[in-house]
């Protein structure tokens, strides 16, 4: 019976992560700029990984009985990796002058750093 439960909520953690998966996709094909795009694929696309590798460990306890570390290290290593790799290259892009889009209104960054070299 409990293991029954777990691989359910193993099979609604996999569902979910790759409708977050496909969503962050088509926030990859659909925004206007590099800025926005690595915010989708940052958030969204760590998200996604995270569920469902979440859900597939949740499954091999259900079905087996046993702990697999090997998705605990895949899912820390997505949890720090995701996020620091759209952060830098964001910044890259801002620091090589990339234009956002016509959208943008506001550039707080700019007055932060006038006298800082990055």
């Amino acid at each position: 019976m409990t293991g029954t439960i777990i691989i359910s909520i193993a099979l609604i953690l996999v569902v979910l992560g790759s409708i977050i998966s496909a969503l962050a996709a088509i926030g990859l094909v659909r925004l206007d700029d590099v800025y926005a795009r690595s915010h989708a694929a940052g958030k969204a696309a760590t998200l996604g990984a995270m569920l469902l590798l979440s859900g597939v460990f949740l499954f091999f306890i259900g079905r087996d009985g046993y702990v697999n570390m090997q998705l605990v290290i895949g899912i820390l290593f997505i949890l720090i990796t995701g996020p620091l790799s759209s952060h830098l290259i964001i910044k890259a892009a801002y620091n090589l002058n990339t234009p956002a889009s016509k959208r943008t209104k506001l550039d707080d960054i700019k007055k932060d750093l006038k006298d800082t070299k990055l």
